[in-house]
């Protein structure tokens, strides 16, 4: 069975887009696939971020993957997560080249312009959408997981 998750909230500044990420990122497990939308310039990438930054094993820059389609982090806790950018895929049977499948076997999925591998992604997944909101953002998660519902709750907690 499942039913709906949601959370919405506003993110003033970069910083918080940041923060709140981290927040996220504390709550995500092996096998989780997290799927953002937005439009250039919405904050995808500030967002991912820091939320491999608050989980990864180093701090080094992390850069959206425009180029190379994927980019792979060691996670403090074992595995990986595979960040992903897929703007400039064409269609879904680039996907099998990726090895997406596989990744959520070892790690977790964080895939910015996912529109095209959403039918392919598991029923599990996290949507998170970014939209600019007057000088801050406005992000909403969601998510048909039963799973979720009690994360998105203790999230919502730690925002209050």
């Amino acid at each position: 069975m499942s039913a709906i998750s949601e959370l919405s909230h506003r993110l003033e500044t970069e910083i918080e887009t940041r923060k709140f990420a981290a927040k996220l990122a504390a709550l995500c497990k092996i096998g989780d696939c997290l799927l953002l939308y937005g439009e250039v310039g919405s904050g995808k990438t500030t967002f991912a971020r820091g939320f491999i930054q608050s989980i990864a094993k180093n701090s080094e820059e992390i850069i959206s993957p425009t180029f190379t389609l994927v980019q792979t982090y060691p996670l403090l806790s074992g595995g990986d997560i595979y960040h992903c950018d897929l703007y400039r895929l064409k269609n879904d049977m680039e996907l099998d080249e990726l090895g997406l499948d596989e990744a959520l076997e070892t790690g977790m999925l964080l895939i910015e312009w996912p529109e095209i591998t959403v039918s392919r992604m598991p029923a599990s997944a996290l949507h998170i959408s970014l939209a600019v909101d007057g000088q801050g953002r406005s992000i909403s998660l969601k998510s048909e997981a039963l799973a979720w519902g009690e994360r998105l709750n203790e999230l919502r907690q730690k925002i209050l």
